[in-house]
């Protein structure tokens, strides 16, 4: 089936490339002239495992093509997909000029029948102004409408397309219906969970899951923060919440708080729409506020752990991206945990395995190491932001010999507090007690 996906970010990128990868023959659109070049000579920009090996094997089968122009794109393909961006606006409101914008030269230029599907995440209620849009541009033509919205992981997004969870496809036509089953096929083939549903229903289920999992992550980090009071082990307690059925392990990591692309952006948009629908959500609303007071906190518990002051002393930060396996500083904790550790007087040696370009340009003023013992080397204080995996297996003995003061505080739980005490650390962590520190020590 010939296809069309308009924007090339990170979802449009990892759609054109897995639909292709499915056997359709996809043509992706968008504006920005140097990405497009980029991707017709195989440049991906976006870090993503998989993605780079899978936009090559589409291009040398003819199967994904790049262009500017969605005149090029448009005729004969059966369905379009929309996967631009939606960021959010000064009142948290979901922008949607990208949508609009795409809905527009689309109407323009599509053939009668074509199925337009909004893949970017919306609020509830987007997908039809979409339809009403087309239906002013142009009067009279016939065409079907979708709401598909994405479920991409940053680090795992090929495969969680390719392996999803679940399909969410809505519609409100039989027709409509089809054509998605058909392109889906090899994944409702093989078994995958799809859910058939109304299109409202479906832009929800996007924004109600990750406000869930934001909560999820809230709530976790709250209880950490009791652990540390009452001297218990966030680790044993999450496990022991996991066991529940009900409950599972995911998303039961304690950590400096969420950031990215999705969960900030879908929160803020799910109480702004919720407010306009007279149905506030002051559960999201509180997760939203403890994530924002979790990155502070994380400041102060560094200076803590610095003797109460981090004026003047060198700081060496392993990880910048909000998570490991992605370039992405969209809403970061390292990046809001470095500015406030500038601000009361720290100097910051930092260092990420993918990250370290886009900082510079967010954080020009701080010093950037070539690898993780470099930015160690005769540092102050070691702060563990982002959970790379190469920041668990750290040669302790050549980092307890090449910092000036050797303090650890790990906001990922990396290690094991009585093999750091053993080492001779003063090693702080999320949830759990700490270790290695002096007698007088509060």
């Amino acid at each position: 089936m010939k296809l069309a996906v308009v924007g090339t970010g990170y979802v449009g990128l990892v759609t054109g490339s897995c639909l292709a990868e499915l056997g359709h023959n996809v043509t992706c659109v968008d504006i920005d002239a140097t990405k497009i070049g980029e991707l017709n000579n195989g440049v991906v920009s976006i870090f993503e495992p998989g993605l780079t090996d899978l936009v090559e094997r589409g291009r040398r089968a003819g199967r994904l093509r790049f262009t500017t122009d969605l005149g090029e794109a448009m005729p004969g393909s059966s369905a379009v997909f929309i996967a631009v961006g939606t960021p959010s606006d000064s009142s948290g409101r979901a922008d949607l000029s990208q949508v609009t914008e795409a809905a527009d030269g689309i109407a323009e230029l599509m053939d009668p029948g074509t199925l337009v599907v909004v893949k970017s995440t919306v609020p509830v209620g987007t997908t039809r102004h979409v339809a009403d849009q087309i239906h002013q541009t142009r009067p009279g033509v016939d065409f079907e409408i979708g709401a598909n919205p994405e479920f991409l992981r940053q680090g795992v997004a090929v495969t969680d397309f390719m392996h999803p969870d679940r399909l969410v496809i809505g519609t409100a036509t039989e027709a409509a219906e089809e054509l998605l089953r058909h392109i889906y096929q090899p994944l409702i083939g093989a078994g995958v969970t799809t859910l058939f549903v109304g299109i409202e229903t479906a832009e929800l289920i996007k924004y109600a899951s990750n406000s869930f999992l934001a909560i999820k992550l809230s709530f976790v980090n709250e209880v950490a923060d009791l652990c540390e009071a009452a001297g218990a082990n966030i680790d044993e307690v999450a496990n022991g919440m996991g066991l529940d059925t009900r409950i599972t392990h995911r998303f039961l990591s304690a950590g400096p708080g969420f950031g990215g692309s999705c969960l900030p952006k879908d929160t803020q948009a799910l109480l702004h729409t919720s407010q306009v629908l007279g149905a506030p959500s002051r559960v999201v609303a509180a997760a939203v506020d403890a994530n924002r007071d979790r990155k502070r906190h994380m400041a102060n518990k560094i200076a803590a752990a610095a003797g109460g002051s981090v004026q003047g002393k060198t700081i060496a930060v392993l990880g910048l991206a909000f998570k490991a396996n992605t370039d992405d500083l969209r809403e970061s904790p390292a990046i809001a945990i470095v500015r406030s550790l500038i601000g009361l007087g720290a100097t910051i040696r930092a260092y990420d395995p993918e990250a370290v370009d886009n900082a510079r340009a967010v954080l020009p003023t701080i010093e950037y190491a070539a690898d993780a013992y470099e930015a160690i080397d005769g540092a102050d204080l070691l702060v563990i932001v982002t959970e790379w995996p190469e920041f668990a297996t750290l040669d302790l003995s050549r980092v307890y010999t090449s910092m000036a003061s050797p303090v650890i505080v790990d906001l990922r739980n990396l290690y094991n507090p009585s093999d750091m005490a053993e080492l001779g650390f003063a090693y702080h962590s999320i949830g759990r007690p700490p270790v290695g520190l002096p007698d007088d020590s509060p």
